[in-house]
């Protein structure tokens, strides 16, 4: 438990009788920031901890996902600070290639200008422009979150210093012959004009066509299906498998391609599935990835058939058309020469997308960059396998492995003018020179730098490292480094998080970017429908914000929260939340108003109640749990321990049965207002790193410390007390059971009633007048007529509803549920005896007899109790 002397510098009297978050939150957060709270010293000889945030683009705004990713992230570094832990959450944005481009295009656009039009320096002045004016609403938004990252380290991957980081390591990457160039086919953006990693490709079912054609006559033909027609235009072969019999006499000669006038080649290869459709393909080695592979192993030409833009470029009847008018002009004229043997249509099949456009991608044969990631990814794969990094769940790891063991190579180059352009020139006489930071690119006639820029995930991928200086030897380095833990989506585990792994073993000697990583789930809608504002289910949190509050927000974020487990959240959850919220707020500032207090020493375990021991042990336990439950990154648990901790134990239980005490005064409540202030002070600092905007108002007015950012978290004293724990659920079972009986008779809770006790021999006696007042039981009084009487645990409670309820409708309406309750056993009993329906019966349909026996069994029970319990005549 914690000790705090300090004397309250606001009484609580200051507190509005009502929590208004908005007049408490920015307020609040900007008092933090300017006491510099969130900033990590390197200096400091307190151990470290580092987290970053996975960089929004530049372009976003805060959606659902941040806000739930941010809540954890901040939930996780407020822990740690008041744990001691010299903490560094590290901010920033990413440049984000595309999409920053074509934002900026799109505004070009409505100028009746191009990027074009402008040529390359303009434009990209133009990006950073836009991104001085425009870029960058996220950070509002976080400030509006409460995230409490250090802000004077704020980094973009194209600033000077990252800049610097990412010509560094291309530069050695190139010396260490990891980076290459080469002709492979990529995913080509006819839209947004550039190459697309394998990662940035979406794939879905879309509806288009299969269609057969012949090719060859005669005994020398052979029939191939595909739902891309136009690309037979650029087809070098046809492969089949080396033992089908059906085509082995065609294997080695040529056929002729319809349309073309051209004869191709008839190849064996294992690759082709000859159960699948006619057990032949055709080969466009420069339009399709499999085909390419086939096309290497036998030596045969790459016809490229289409431009950038998807146009296609040979053929006289063809040429100039688009892909998809190409491709229903080329089926009509092989219709017309007969060569159309099947069509199926509509033929729904996976088609890939432009993860940023929405564009249907095209493979494409080009001349890119690429990083050979064999060595880098096994590098990856064994940081996790040896125990270096930890994968939370641990069931994530499989994900992990079936990714990082079977990476290809990564092509890197990306054909926009926004990003880091590549540090190679070309020069007059096919000179390459790949140059670092510190050195001089060539000069003179004929030297050109690379048009490219590297893939955005390039530069991400430093993230760890790059923002604490990396390629200097900074201290931030030597503090920071490694981070402790990652905490971001298992959606882009593959994206970034392999990346990171790579690049920071690489680059750092070794040593991986964090020790664990913590994966979870995505924020969906309360029917577990993925949000989108196409399907008009998108939220924006900052509505939720305005309304509820940010700790209700974040909270409801974080009570969903199960490690790698999809997030479901709806408005009513909110609401519950800012309920709560609430329910904190007047609580507490009822219990200050009542004489809770943090001043002088707790009292001795001789001084204290049972509900005082009571609540203490219930409090260490709780703070065991929380410590826990972070510990292995269990927000959902966390979230609700401390919800049932606070709401129920402390404010329901707690409170309630100490007003006796309270109202009676002396020595008693003076050591009960104590324990009530120190119940109230751990409570406070264990819900801040959730909810930290109301807990932080409570705290400072109930202690008068500084801030609970810079406070100490708690610690479990280790105080238990079993019998005290054993001693108030009896209490607690006794009130539950008479609440019961009460609601079965349709009386409010609220109601007083006349009530007699009879506690005698029990553990119970001690709470009488405690359970007289949180049961609303008066005085018995001369008059008293026990109209029911319920039976508790050892104990007797009757009570007087003479005046609150109709003892004859009463009886007649329990006999007639116990009549029904009997019935029900009877019909059940009948079954479960009946040996020929039990052989028959399935063992669900058993079970469920089985239940309703038991069920039964139970009612008869509670009815004939309330019917004894009932007064005769």
């Amino acid at each position: 438990m914690t000790e705090n002397t300090q004397t309250p510098s606001s009484p609580y009297s200051e507190l509005p009788t009502s929590y208004a978050p908005a007049d408490v939150e920015g307020k609040l957060y900007e008092r933090w920031v300017e006491r510099g709270y969130f900033e990590a010293d390197e200096k400091s000889d307190k151990p470290p901890f580092a987290i970053v945030i996975p960089p929004p683009n530049v372009t976003g705004s805060l959606h659902l996902g941040h806000a739930f990713e941010h809540t954890l992230i901040d939930a996780i570094t407020r822990r740690k600070r008041m744990q001691g832990y010299e903490t560094l959450w590290q901010p920033g944005m990413d440049h984000a290639g595309i999409a920053t481009q074509n934002v900026v295009e799109r505004e070009l656009a409505k100028e009746g200008k191009s990027r074009h039009d402008l040529g390359r320096e303009a434009f990209v002045e133009r990006v950073w422009q836009w991104k001085g004016e425009s870029g960058g609403q996220i950070s509002g938004q976080m400030r509006r979150l409460g995230d409490g990252v250090d802000w004077s380290r704020e980094r973009f991957t194209m600033d000077e210093g990252l800049s610097e980081a990412v010509q560094t390591i291309f530069k050695k990457l190139y010396d260490d012959e990891l980076i290459y160039r080469a002709e492979r086919i990529i995913n080509w953006c006819p839209r947004c004009l550039t190459a697309i990693s394998d990662i940035e490709v979406e794939y879905q079912d879309d509806e288009g066509e299969l269609v057969s054609i012949r090719y060859g006559e005669g005994d020398a033909s052979i029939v191939v299906a595909t739902t891309r027609a136009e690309t037979m235009l650029g087809d070098t072969a046809v492969a089949v498998h080396p033992d089908d019999e059906r085509y082995k006499h065609l294997v080695g000669t040529e056929i002729e391609l319809p349309l073309t006038g051209r004869r191709i080649p008839v190849v064996a290869d294992e690759h082709v599935d000859p159960e699948f459709g006619t057990g032949a393909v055709k080969v466009t080695p420069a339009h399709d990835p499999n085909d390419f592979e086939i096309g290497q192993r036998h030596g045969l030409p790459n016809l490229a058939v289409m431009d950038e833009h998807a146009v296609i470029t040979v053929h006289g009847p063809f040429q100039g058309l688009d892909r998809l008018e190409a491709r229903s002009a080329i089926v009509a004229a092989l219709r017309a020469e007969g060569r159309i043997v099947a069509e199926k249509r509509p033929y729904t099949h996976s088609v890939g997308h432009c993860s940023r456009c929405k564009t249907t991608i095209e493979p494409r044969l080009s001349l890119q960059w690429w990083v050979k990631v064999g060595p880098l990814a096994k590098a990856a794969g064994d940081a996790v396998r040896d125990g270096q990094v930890k994968i939370h769940p641990q069931e994530m790891e499989k994900r992990y492995f079936d990714w990082v063991d079977n990476l290809h190579d990564w092509c890197i180059s990306r054909q926009l003018w926004w990003g880091h352009r590549i540090p190679v020139w070309y020069g007059p006489n096919g000179e390459i020179v790949c140059v670092g930071p510190d050195e001089q690119p060539p000069t003179g006639e004929g030297w050109t730098q690379d048009t490219d820029v590297l893939d955005t995930w390039f530069s991400s991928g430093l993230w760890p490292f790059s923002t604490l200086g990396w390629p200097q030897q900074t201290d931030s380095l030597a503090k920071f480094y490694p981070n402790a833990v990652l905490v971001t989506g298992y959606d882009i585990l593959f994206f970034w998080v392999a990346r990171m792994m790579m690049f920071g073993l690489y680059a750092m000697d070794g040593t991986p970017p964090f020790h664990t990583i913590a994966l979870h789930g995505m924020v969906r809608d309360e029917r577990g429908k993925k949000m989108s504002k196409s399907f008009g289910n998108a939220v924006n949190p900052l509505d939720w914000m305005d309304k509820y509050g940010s700790d209700a927000v974040r909270f409801t974020l974080a009570r969903g929260a199960n490690p790698g487990v999809d997030v479901p959240i709806g408005e009513d959850w909110v609401q519950a939340s800012s309920k709560f919220a609430n329910k904190i707020w007047n609580a507490t500032r009822f219990a200050m108003m009542n004489g809770a207090t943090i001043e002088g020493d707790l009292p001795s375990v001789e001084e204290m109640s049972a509900t005082d021991r009571w609540i203490l042990s219930r409090l260490n336990e709780t703070v065991a749990q929380a410590d826990a439950f972070y510990e292995d990154y269990q927000f959902s648990k966390l979230s609700e321990a401390l919800y049932h901790f606070a709401w129920d134990e402390v404010f329901d239980w707690y409170v309630e049965l100490s007003k006796t005490t309270f109202f009676a005064g002396g020595e008693p409540a003076k050591a009960s207002a104590r324990v009530l202030g120190e119940v109230l002070d751990v409570m406070l600092r264990l819900l801040h790193p959730v909810v930290p905007f109301v807990t932080e108002t409570l705290w400072t007015t109930l202690t008068g410390g500084e801030s609970l950012v810079i406070a100490d978290w708690p610690k479990d004293s280790g105080f238990r007390d079993a019998a005290a724990e054993a001693e108030i659920e009896a209490v607690q079972s006794l009130v539950r059971e008479v609440r019961r009986f009460r609601k079965e008779q349709n009386l409010d809770d609220k109601q007083k009633v006349p009530g007699r006790l009879d506690l005698s021999g029990t553990t119970l006696a001690a709470h009488e007048a405690a359970i007289r007042q949180v049961l609303r039981l008066q005085p018995e009084g001369d008059a008293f007529s026990a109209t029911a009487t319920l039976p508790v645990g050892g104990a007797t409670v009757a009570l007087d509803l003479s005046g609150t309820i109709d003892v004859e409708a009463e009886r007649k309406r329990l006999s007639k549920d116990l009549a029904a309750a009997e019935k029900e056993k009877q019909q059940a009993e009948a079954k479960l005896g009946n040996e020929a329906f039990i052989a028959k019966a399935p063992d669900n349909v058993v079970d469920k007899i089985k239940g309703r026996l038991t069920k039964a069994e139970a009612d008869i029970a509670r009815l004939t109790d309330q019917l004894a319990g009932l007064p005769q005549g």
